[in-house]
């Protein structure tokens, strides 16, 4: 299992806003797709897959602050598409 955290977005970012998911929970994914939209105070980023995989869980709801390393969501690294 392969938990997906809010990156780094910038060198004084600590935290990002959840804007929208493009995957659902049961999907396949693969490596580098993207999985959703975070805004900070300067940007909005699109976070990749770091894996291939499925999307076993989604914690982080739209509109919800994440701080930086807080989970986003779960990839079952096993699972085939």
């Amino acid at each position: 299992m392969i938990d997906v955290v809010m990156p780094q977005l910038g060198e004084d970012v600590a935290e990002g806003t959840v804007s929208q998911w493009f995957v659902r929970e049961g999907q396949y994914v693969t490596r580098d797709q993207t999985l959703l939209e975070v805004s900070t105070s300067k940007a909005y980023v699109e976070i990749p897959s770091p894996t291939n995989g499925v999307i076993t869980a989604i914690v982080a709801a739209p509109g919800e602050v994440v701080p930086k390393q807080g989970l986003l969501c779960r990839i079952d690294e096993t699972a085939t598409g």
